[in-house]
């Protein structure tokens, strides 16, 4: 990896603000299911990313693959090009905020 796997692990944890239980249940919801690219696929993009996302919270640092932090890396992008692109007024019911949360990141947090 040609970036420190410290900083992943940090922009990470600073993108990534929900628990894994949290996400999980998230994750569980009709809502979390609702939203995303599914690209023809049963499950969206997003919510494959928030499965991973918990089972690299659940491993800790010592456990986690090169293929890992490309996910962490990958991970703290969306969340940023994400926010960028907040909609005005009331986001608490929105598919902007699901999309968000199915990559462990809630706005209202």
């Amino acid at each position: 990896m040609t970036e420190d796997r410290e900083q992943i692990a940090t922009d990470f944890h600073q993108a990534v603000n929900m628990t894994a239980g949290e996400l999980e249940s998230w994750l569980d919801t009709r809502d979390s299911k609702a939203v995303g690219d599914k690209s023809g696929r049963s499950e969206s993009i997003g919510h494959e990313s928030g499965r991973r996302i918990v089972g690299i919270l659940r491993k800790g640092e010592d456990g986690l693959s090169d293929e890992d932090y490309a996910h962490m890396r990958e991970v703290t992008g969306y969340v940023r090009r994400h926010l960028a692109q907040r909609p005005s007024g009331d986001v608490h019911d929105t598919p902007w905020r699901y999309s968000l949360m199915n990559w462990g990141h809630d706005p209202l947090k």
